[in-house]
């Protein structure tokens, strides 16, 4: 277990899925990004393996809601080619759930307040 309890098998699948979800956004899901960067900061998986935590980052910060909306609305069509990827990995291909990971503009935040 590491320091947010995750299992070594949970923190492997994660990191695999987390490049698989990236290569599905560069490659194929672009209509759902229109316009901004999607990139998949990290991936939290449940102890069962059937949830994954999809934790994104979006450049433009402004459009991050609306892009989320785009992305969990096309979640089958992400789910259905993450199956394709992982259907010799995996037993299941798990729920996908994405959540804005602002981390990165809450960093831009205090760079600028503290140049400013």
């Amino acid at each position: 277990m590491n320091s947010n309890g995750e299992s070594l098998r949970q923190q492997k699948v994660g990191a695999q899925l987390q490049r698989d979800i990236s290569d599905i956004f560069t490659r194929e899901a672009s209509s759902i990004a229109q316009g901004v960067l999607v990139s998949v900061t990290k991936v939290r998986m449940s102890p069962d393996l059937a949830l994954a935590k999809v934790y994104l980052s979006v450049f433009p910060f402004d459009k991050s809601e609306a892009t989320l909306v785009r992305v969990k609305a096309a979640s089958a069509t992400i789910r259905g080619a993450l199956g394709n990827k992982v259907r010799n990995q995996l037993r299941i291909v798990p729920e996908l759930a994405f959540f804005i990971d602002d981390s990165m503009e809450y960093v831009e935040n205090i760079e600028r307040l503290i140049n400013s």
